[in-house]
């Protein structure tokens, strides 16, 4: 029988999106300095918005 996940850190959904968050940033890092405040902005707050909401749909889901 599995464990149960106390935190929703514990979970693998959680630790891969907030890979692809890390994984995201350094890549944007990356984009032409014209681009920091709006095309890099708008990239980063949609990634991070993956791992943010995934306790919501977790509470949502049961």
């Amino acid at each position: 029988m599995e464990k149960k996940s106390r935190r929703f850190q514990d979970l693998i959904v959680w630790q891969k999106a907030h890979q692809f968050v890390v994984t995201f940033y350094k890549m944007t890092g990356e984009f032409p300095r014209e681009e920091r405040y709006s095309l890099t902005l708008q990239f980063r707050r949609a990634a991070v918005s993956i791992p943010e909401y995934h306790p919501d749909w977790c509470v949502h889901v049961r």
